[in-house]
Formats: structure tokens, sequence, C-alpha cells
């Protein structure tokens, strides 16, 4: 009951429940304009070409543009035009000065970052917009499912800049709910707009499945891929929520007649610190070779783009190898053990048995790495192994390891905002337990 008490205790906030309420109608919003089709797109043609389509680039965007693909939305680009500019600009703050110094500028430097890839959304999804609707012009439905039609009634110049205009205007619109959700809503807006979509398409997947198969399902490989996918739910709650806690002391100080300091802490490390980036970050560059694919004076491209077929060992491969790389990656943006270690400095802070300043930056620095390289291991393993298990068993689970990941990882990071709110509020939260004893863990906890 104490789960259910925390739940009800939602609604009796008022702050939290408009920003409950809030976060659901943008949501709303969103899977709305899934089933707008731009104009001049026959979406019974569409439908036949996507479902005798193996191309893995396809698959892979649409269950990541929440099926507006398969709709020709006017959101048919998505959300995936943003990510690919964050990845840019992530990658950029790295090598060039004046974008670091830019992130090191507090809040107005990252409005303007913010402004710089809003920019680069725009010509990112110009690019992939143009890339699509030449694409559609070209497919035709198959004569063997008894239809023959174009897929675009009237192709030419006036489709490509119809099409291209409204799939950035909607891509743009996208980002704005994303942000809207995040500064007024629960949780990242970013992410529940793709979380929103995957799950979205669970129910239509599944009956899809069992109408297809009918009469010839195997129960016990349902089963089988069943218990896989409630031991992957299990396996990234318990290490979504482990961390390595190094233990902190501050010194004492005399501020006048008062004494400050003399305390025992802890820094925590969580084993998965980069959260859902790094699959959802791997996965948008993996699609990268499939655009360029199309660009006959870029060698090695077509070959590239094969990668994309999923399920593929060298797609597996270079995945598990992008994950592993965008968890270092994103970790050492987010917490740099020399700007942590000045920070303790500052603060009067020590790591026991450990000088302050260089040494502590190194220390910090090898348990971050190790306590990293468990979690990106772990990412790598549920992102991919899911999807090997349910090829070898013959069920298709169209979602993966990756959909589960981000599925999980997200309802995580949307629970424990709107347990912050709770507790922050003295309400008992949805810590296992619920009452007033769940809220005192969870204080401790944290």
């Amino acid at each position: 009951m104490g789960a259910f008490e925390g739940f009800g205790n939602i609604w009796k906030l008022p702050e939290l429940r408009a920003r409950v309420l809030f976060t659901l109608g943008l949501l709303a919003v969103y899977r709305v304009g899934i089933y707008i089709t731009v104009p001049g797109v026959d979406r019974t043609a569409l439908a036949q070409t996507m479902a005798s389509s193996s191309s893995g680039l396809v698959s892979f965007f649409n269950m990541f543009s929440g099926g507006a693909m398969q709709n020709a939305s006017i959101f048919y680009l998505g959300i995936m035009p943003y990510i690919s500019a964050s990845i840019v600009f992530q990658l950029l703050t790295m090598v060039m000065k004046p974008l670091e110094e830019l992130r090191k500028e507090g809040e107005a430097g990252q409005r303007k970052l913010n402004q710089y890839m809003r920019y680069a959304t725009v010509g990112i999804a110009t690019a992939q917009g143009m890339f699509w609707a030449l694409k559609l012009q070209g497919h035709k439905a198959s004569e063997a499912a008894g239809i023959s039609a174009d897929v675009v009634a009237n192709p030419g110049f006036s489709f490509v800049v119809t099409s291209v205009l409204t799939w950035v205007t909607g891509t743009m619109f996208l980002m704005w709910l994303g942000e809207r959700i995040t500064e007024r809503g629960v949780g990242n807006g970013t992410s529940l707009l793709i979380f929103a979509g995957i799950v979205d398409g669970i129910p239509t997947a599944l009956f899809g499945y069992f109408q297809a198969n009918a009469g010839n399902i195997q129960p016990l490989n349902v089963t089988l891929v069943g218990f896989m996918i409630l031991a992957c739910v299990a396996i990234v709650v318990f290490f979504e929520r482990g961390q390595r806690r190094i233990p902190i002391y501050y010194a004492r100080r005399i501020v006048g007649k008062r004494v400050y300091g003399g305390q025992n802490s802890h820094l925590p490390l969580k084993v998965n610190t980069a959260g859902t980036i790094g699959p959802i970050f791997a996965s948008a560059l993996l699609t990268a070779p499939g655009y360029l694919a199309n660009i006959k004076w870029l060698p090695g491209m077509a070959g590239l783009a094969s990668l994309a077929q999923r399920g593929d060992w060298m797609f597996n491969i270079a995945y598990a190898t992008l994950i592993i790389f965008f968890c270092f990656f994103y970790t050492s943006v987010q917490l740099p053990a020399i700007e942590v270690a000045d920070n303790l400095k500052k603060q009067q802070a020590f790591i026991p048995g450990i000088r302050q300043g260089k040494a502590t930056a190194e220390y910090i620095d090898y348990v971050l790495t190790r306590v990293t390289l468990g979690g990106a291991l772990y990412i790598a393993a549920v992102c991919i192994l899911p999807g090997v298990i349910s090829n070898a068993l013959r069920v298709p689970f169209q979602w993966g390891g990756t959909s589960i990941m981000i599925v999980v990882g997200v309802a995580l990071e949307t629970a424990s905002q709107v347990e912050a709110h709770l507790i922050s509020r003295h309400y008992d939260g949805l810590a296992e337990g619920g009452g007033r004893a769940g809220v005192l863990r969870g204080r401790r906890e944290a």
C-alpha cells in the first residue's frame, strides 16, 4: 500500500499535480501529432512499404520517432536531430576552447550553447528531411500485397520543399515541447518524448505479433523472452541505484565564535553516471551512415550503412563500442576529476589518506574509471543481449535492450524527481515501504 499511497499523494500537492498534468498534456499533443500525415503521401501505400522493408535504419528510426515514419507524420524526424546536435556540441566542447569557456560560464553560457544547438538542429533536420523526402518519392507499394501505388502521389520539387519545411518545423516544435516539460513538468523532456514513443508502440506490436502468428506461437519461447525482459528490468534497476561512495572529511575551521566542519560525508559516484545518454547517442550516431550512403562521392559509406542492419554481429560490436565510449565521454564531461578535486579543496574537504589537489584528482579519476567501466559494460550487455537471445529463439522483439534501458532509465529518473518533490513538501514518498519511515530511509540513502 505504501507505493499506492505515494502515488495518491501526488494529487494532494497542487504544484506537483500541475506539473504532472502539464507533462501528460504535452505528451498527448505529441502523440496526436504522430497521426497527422504530411500532404501528398498515400498512407496505405506507405504502410505496405514499411511492412516489407527490411532496412535496419528505417525500423530503428521508426522506433525512436514513436511510429511517426510509418504515418509520414508531421513529426517524421522526431527529436533525433536535436539529439544529434547535442552529440556534436558535447564533442566540440572537448576540443574547442571558446565552447569550453561558454560551458564554464554557468547559466548564461549554457543559454548561448543551447542557442547554437538549436541552429545546428535546424541544419541537421533540413539535411535529414531532404534525404527522407527524396527516399519517399522513390517508393512504390508492393504489387504482391494487392496495392500498386506511389507512396507520393505528386513527386517533385514542391513535395520536397513542403515536406522538409513541415518536418523541420515539427522537430523544432518537439524540441520546444521537451524544454517546456523539463522546465515546468516532471522528468527530462527529451527523454520522455522518446519514452512515450517506445511505450505507445508496445501494445500494437504485441497484438500484431500474436495476430500474425496465430496457431504457430511457441509458448516456451514466448515465456523465456518474457522472463528475459523481467530480468533486464531488474538488472537495470539494480545497477541504476548502485553507487560507489568515497568518504569525505571536512576540516574544522573557526569563523568568529562558530566552529564549522569536522564532519564526515561521502562523494557518491553512480555506476551509470551517463544514464541513457550512452545508448541514445550511440544509436543516433549509427544512423549517420544510412544518410551518407546516398552521397555518391563519399567512398565506403555503403559498407558502413550495412552495419545498420540490426542483429548483425558487426553491428553489435560497433554498437557496444560506441556505448562504452559515450559512457566514458559523458561521465568525464559531467564529473571532471580535476574540478571535483578543486571544489573539495575550496571547501577544505579531503579524502582520508589522500593529499589535496593533484593526488585527489588522480584518485577520483582512478575510482571513477573503474566504476564507469562496470557501468558501461552493463549497459552494453543490456542493450545487445536481449536482441541476440530473442533472435536465437526466433521470437521477434522489436524494442531490444536499448528500448528497455531507455524506458526503465527514464521511468526511474522521473520517479526520482517526483519523490524529491514529495519529500521536500513533507509528503510520503515513493520509496519502498511508504509512510514516514520510507521518507526517512530515502533521505538517509540520498
